[in-house]
């Protein structure tokens, strides 16, 4: 019984983000540009196994000419499927708004970490809550312009 009320909790899940992906792209991100304040891209990735085109809506923020976006899971004991996706192709690219990037991902270093992990907190506090839960050490993750 758990286990298939966890599967339609996923589905929800699922059924929300292709929803929230759709109006975003239709609107050029007038809708779906922010989740509980925080702003919010588009981050495209190609699933390593099955080959997929996907994309996520991930909280963002802006350094520089590099986009920011963390790997949090709500702090669940693994990655979230994006990110191993990312890894191993890491050419993708980012919407924000209506204007689309060419970008790489890359993890960011500890150092960058450090300085770009409590500026991630305060667009989005819960992510201190998720490493909190997790033994994971939470991924920051850059995508640089290609």
């Amino acid at each position: 019984m758990k286990r298939a009320l966890r599967r339609l909790g996923y589905r929800g899940w699922q059924q929300f983000t292709q929803m929230h992906v759709r109006a975003y792209r239709a609107t050029g991100g007038r809708v779906g540009r922010n989740y509980k304040g925080a702003p919010v891209a588009l981050v495209d990735h190609v699933g390593r196994k099955s080959g997929k085109h996907r994309t996520s809506p991930l909280i963002y923020m802006a350094d520089g000419d590099n986009v920011v976006i963390v790997a949090s899971f709500g702090g669940a004991k693994r990655d979230p499927v994006w990110w191993p996706n990312l890894k191993a192709d890491p050419r993708t690219t980012v919407q924000i708004g209506s204007e689309r990037r060419e970008v790489v991902a890359r993890q960011a270093t500890p150092e960058e970490k450090q300085r770009l992990w409590p500026q991630m907190v305060s667009i989005y506090a819960p992510y201190e809550d998720y490493q909190r839960k997790t033994e994971r050490d939470i991924p920051v993750v850059i995508l640089e312009p290609r």
